[in-house]
């Protein structure tokens, strides 16, 4: 099935487009370029408490082993929107992947051999009406398969100023279909008490979950709070197959 997915990547160049270029970052320089543009938006935008070496900068531990995939629009050469993925090869190097940080995940162990990590997601503010979401989508999936990497992962922050209401009602609103069978979930280390928190009225959710569950990833359990970020995580998994499966469904 993966090999399936293969070939109708090569027959549709999807993160190709007129207006931007996605490529790998090459060199120190353009890894800073990816974290300036991420503590622009987490700090802004999240109210996180981003922290780094360099002001004006969100780095972590993990940046050094990481592919940085960045978004550049044509006309002005200008970064508009990075990601981060951190392979299963990384993360048996470095000891740990990002999210155990914030979530228990003994129950993935076996997945771990082909399960690559991807953070640090983000979108510069006047760029987000575009087709610069789906672009990355589409050139990370090609670099996961040209890397044997068969499952993702990764976590969406939401921010918790309003004490952590609006992440608590995002999870209460969750269908059964989106949470991930039993045998891969979750579990915070630092629990947010989503039945205290939580509201019956509708919230709108964060763009990054919004294409993660249209791709068919599931969430793998409660949300957790994440005390260097200050925010709350909600981690979820996309097996590659799984793609496959709702692109034949779509056709």
């Amino acid at each position: 099935m993966d090999q399936d997915l293969r070939e109708r990547r090569r027959a549709t160049p999807a993160n190709s487009h007129p207006d931007y270029c996605v490529s790998l970052a090459q060199g120190t320089d353009e890894v800073r370029e990816t974290q300036r543009l991420r503590y622009q938006v987490f700090a802004s935008e999240l109210d996180a408490r981003v922290q780094g070496r360099i002001p004006g900068h969100d780095s972590d531990f993990y940046d050094p082993y990481c592919r940085h995939l960045l978004a550049r629009e044509a006309s002005s050469n200008r970064l508009v929107a990075s990601l981060r993925v951190l392979s299963a090869g990384a993360a048996n190097r470095v000891g740990s992947y990002h999210a155990e940080n914030v979530f228990d995940i003994s129950r993935l162990r076996k997945l771990r051999p082909r399960m690559a990590e991807v953070g640090r997601c983000c979108i510069h503010p006047h760029y987000r009406k575009g087709r610069i979401g789906s672009l990355l989508w589409t050139s990370l999936l090609d670099h996961l398969l040209n890397h044997d990497q068969h499952i993702l992962v990764g976590c969406v922050a939401i921010g918790i100023a309003d004490g952590g209401k609006h992440a608590a009602s995002i999870f209460r609103q969750l269908r059964p279909q989106q949470m991930a069978p039993i045998d891969y979930r979750v579990f915070p280390l630092h629990r947010l008490p989503v039945e205290e928190l939580a509201n019956a009225r509708p919230v709108v959710m964060p763009p990054l979950l919004e294409d993660y569950l249209r791709v068919g990833a599931w969430v793998c359990g409660e949300p957790a709070w994440n005390p260097d970020f200050n925010t709350a995580d909600l981690m979820l998994m996309l097996p590659l197959s799984r793609l496959t499966r709702r692109q034949d469904q779509r056709r």
